[in-house]
């Protein structure tokens, strides 16, 4: 099958470093511990030529400040901050999404309480009590789940504790039972997904899509974005098969293998994250397929899977960028000032594709 070659190149949605709470307030106008350290040396951020920048705001878009929260001021290099990871840091998202906390708290010589919860949410939640009660003043959390929060957000209200989440939402109340939440467009990843499937298609055949986890908002609005632009763009292209891999490399193969034996004709995968993807490149790879046999759009930006692009076994792949520490922290350090931050911070995110891959490589995270 010839692969086809598209021309939106990386830089079109550029992705920098956010440099100072300035961007956070004009561009937005707005279980225990497993590593307890000390800031104090400084580190460099992970691949700070590839970090994070602050979309334009949307007209009207809410702001929340730390009066209206009903939190105290404080200085953030006093302050200790916790830190609550949800999955198992065998994903190469969540390793550099934690490194880029970790970086930005020694950059800044901020006291960091970690916690994992190897994606147990019941573990997460007794974590983020855990941190609470061993001092921490500030909280940021990739939660796991969207819901079942009301134990830790009750706690950190009764301390007044800000909290700021990071990738993946919570459902509750913004500067009420948190201040901020800070991730990519969702809804857009999976917009940017159909139409690299749509073009690689030819927007006809029949495609799968390996689901991300059940119970987050991550694996909705991408769904949604994929589902709602094939829709409107190529109502030719059917979609046929949908399963969850939870975000998962190995469930991502199994899922896949199952695939190609009730769907033998299946033109494309649209899978929810780069781990699932890459677990079905192995399920194609072991069913004796050719690279190129199945078109294959993932989400992530991954070493691994860029890497497949150049080998030829993905199309296209659609970032979404891990590196949360610049702006979180100055998200906090903004927010403790006493200055307005944006409810919701969305950042920009960048493609990958055969016409940018290659020399893009070294970009991607690992």
């Amino acid at each position: 099958m010839q692969r086809t070659t598209h021309r939106s190149p990386l830089l079109a949605r550029p992705v920098i470093v956010a440099m100072a709470a300035a961007v956070v307030l004009t561009a937005t106008s707005c279980a225990k511990s497993e590593d307890d350290a000390s800031a104090g040396k400084k580190s460099p951020s992970a691949a700070a030529d590839a970090g994070q920048k602050v979309a334009s705001p949307k007209p009207g878009s809410k702001t929340c400040t730390i009066d209206a929260y009903g939190g105290e001021k404080l200085d953030l290099k006093g302050a200790t901050v916790g830190f609550s990871q949800s999955e198992k840091e065998a994903n190469p998202f969540r390793i550099a999404e934690t490194q880029s906390i970790k970086d930005e708290a020694a950059k800044r010589g901020v006291k960091l309480l970690t916690a994992n919860a190897q994606s147990q949410f019941s573990k997460q939640i007794s974590d983020v009590q855990d941190l609470l009660a061993k001092g921490a003043d500030l909280l940021v959390i990739a939660p796991l789940n969207s819901d079942g929060w009301d134990p830790v957000l009750q706690a950190a209200a009764a301390k007044k504790v800000p909290i700021v989440t990071i990738d993946r939402k919570i459902n509750a109340t913004a500067c009420k039972d948190y201040v901020s939440f800070i991730a990519s467009d969702f809804v857009e990843q999976g917009r940017r997904a159909a139409d690299q499937m749509i073009e690689a298609t030819g927007g006809k055949g029949e495609v799968a899509i390996l689901l991300g986890s059940a119970g987050n908002n991550v694996t909705t609005e991408r769904t949604k974005g994929f589902k709602d632009r094939v829709a409107e763009k190529a109502p030719g292209l059917k979609v046929v098969f949908e399963q969850t891999g939870d975000f998962a490399r190995e469930k991502g193969q199994q899922v896949t293998e199952q695939l190609i034996q009730s769907k033998p004709g299946i033109k494309g995968i649209y899978a929810e994250n780069d781990e699932m993807g890459l677990g079905a490149v192995a399920a194609l790879k072991g069913a004796g397929k050719k690279a190129g046999d199945v078109e294959i759009v993932t989400v992530d930006g991954t070493r691994n899977a860029v890497q497949g692009i150049v080998d030829g076994w993905i199309t296209g792949v659609i970032e979404s960028n891990p590196r949360f520490g610049p702006l979180a922290f100055e998200t906090l350090d903004a927010f403790t000032q006493g200055k307005e931050v944006a409810q919701d911070i969305i950042i920009e995110d960048g493609s990958y594709d055969t016409s940018n891959a290659e020399q893009n490589l070294g970009r991607a995270y690992h």
